[in-house]
């Protein structure tokens, strides 16, 4: 199975390529992607529930769709209204958890000071708990998700003010 990272760096790739369709098959697992006029990319992923499909920001290219087999879920970014934040978003489709387990203390909360490699919270896609890190320096200043939410690919989880 790949990893969320290949998966990116797949969907990358083929973006920028000049291939119109790119199938990937292993095992009982097949990613399928079709790139077409509008510049639409699909990901499959075992047919066990119906397709979503979600939006992926793409920087002034075309828009891309990543469809994966996850229930949807209501996505509301927060905008970025100051220059000094950073938004830390989920890496893919599922389940956001604040703290590794229920009856410990959740990873950050508002006003915690974190670091690049600070772990903030665990996004949980088809039965695998990852581990989603900071990425930058700075502190907590809003949470904008809810422990047990579905998070969407891309989708804004915390509001980091840089130092």
């Amino acid at each position: 199975m790949l990893k969320v990272q290949e998966i990116r760096e797949l969907i990358k790739l083929v973006d920028q390529s000049n291939l119109d369709e790119f199938v990937y098959e292993v095992d009982d697992c097949k990613i399928k992607m079709k790139k077409n006029q509008a510049g639409v990319v699909t990901v499959a992923s075992q047919p066990a529930v119906a397709p979503v499909v979600v939006e992926a920001p793409q920087p002034q290219s075309a828009p891309v769709a990543v469809q994966q087999e996850a229930p949807k879920a209501e996505a509301a970014p927060a905008p970025v209204a100051n220059e000094n934040l950073h938004q830390v978003t989920s890496p893919m489709v599922g389940t956001f958890y604040a703290s590794p387990s229920p009856d410990q203390d959740v990873y950050v909360k508002v006003g915690d000071k974190v670091s690049n490699d600070s772990i903030v919270c665990i996004v949980e896609a088809m039965k695998l708990f990852n581990e989603i890190e900071a990425e930058v320096s700075g502190e907590i200043v809003e949470i904008l998700v809810k422990d047990g939410q579905l998070v969407e690919y891309g989708q804004p989880l915390f509001l980091v003010k840089l130092q």
